[in-house]
C-alpha cells in the first residue's frame, strides 16, 4: 500500500516510516499540515496517518479538508488527546480510526491491516495466478510451492499485479502506487525490478513471463 505519514516529530516519523517500509509499504512523510495537503493532492494514498497537533494546519482541519475534497484514503488520527470528546471530534471530521500516543508500532500496523481489510483489494486472502501464490498475512510468495526470496519492492509489484489480474497496468500507475516521491524512480527502475522478479520466477521453474509487457501501454499478468 502507499501510505502518507503526516507527523512533525522526526523521532516518531522516521522509525515508523522505516518499519512500514520493511513491511513492503511505500511511505511519504509530510512534516506539517499544509505539506500533508499538498502530498495528498499529488498522489492517491491508501492510508493516511495523521498527527493531530501539526504546524500550519492541524490534523483535524486537514482531515476535514481532505474529506471535503473527496479523498477516499483511510485516515488514522495519531494524537496524545485521549478524551472521549476529542475522539468524537476526530471521527466526525472524517477519520476512520483513532490511536492515542504513545503507542506500540505493532498496534499501529494492526490498525492499518484492519483498515485495509475494509477494501476488497486488500483483504487478507491468498492470491493465486497460475502456480503463483501470495499470502498477505505472512508476506510470502511461492511458485509451484517453491518459496521466492523477494525484495520489498518485488513483493509489492507481484502483489499489485495479482490484485489486478485482468488489467493492463501502466508504468505511471505503478510509480503512483508503489514508489515514494523522494525515491529515484522512472521507467528504467520499473524495468529493473521486473527483470529481477522474472528471473527469480524462472529460477523457481516458471517457463514463461508471468508479467508480460504490453508495448506502449504497460504490463499485465499472462495466462498459459
Amino acid at each position: 500500500m502507499r501510505i502518507l505519514l503526516v507527523e512533525d516529530d522526526d523521532r516518531i516519523a522516521d522509525p515508523l516510516a522505516e518499519d512500514l517500509r520493511h513491511q513492503s509499504h511505500a511511505v511519504d512523510i509530510a512534516a506539517d499540515g499544509l505539506a500533508g495537503w499538498e502530498f495528498a493532492q499529488a498522489a492517491n494514498y491508501d492510508v493516511i496517518l495523521l498527527d493531530w497537533m501539526l504546524p500550519k494546519l492541524d490534523g483535524v482541519q486537514l482531515c476535514h479538508r481532505l474529506r471535503q475534497s473527496g479523498c477516499q484514503a483511510y485516515i488514522l488520527l495519531l494524537t496524545a488527546k485521549d478524551a472521549t470528546g476529542d475522539k468524537v471530534i476526530g471521527l466526525d471530521a472524517g477519520a476512520d480510526d483513532y490511536l492515542v500516543k504513545p503507542f506500540e508500532v505493532d498496534e499501529l500496523t494492526a490498525r492499518i491491516r484492519a483498515l485495509s481489510r475494509r477494501h476488497p483489494l486488500y483483504q487478507s486472502v491468498v492470491l493465486k495466478h497460475e502456480k503463483i501464490e501470495l499470502n498477505p498475512s505472512t508476506h510470502s510468495v511461492t511458485y509451484a510451492e517453491i518459496a521466492l526470496e523477494l525484495t520489498p519492492k518485488e513483493y509489492t509489484l507481484i502483489e499489485y499485479f495479482l490484485r489486478h489480474p485482468t488489467q493492463v497496468i501502466s508504468r505511471g500507475a505503478l510509480l503512483d502506487k508503489l514508489w515514494e516521491f523522494d525515491q529515484t524512480s522512472g521507467e528504467q527502475t520499473i524495468k529493473t525490478h521486473l527483470t529481477n522478479l522474472r528471473r527469480k520466477l524462472k529460477q523457481a521453474g516458471c517457463q514463461q513471463d508471468i508479467i508480460e509487457t504490453v508495448y506502449g501501454v504497460g504490463y499485465r499478468l499472462s495466462n498459459s
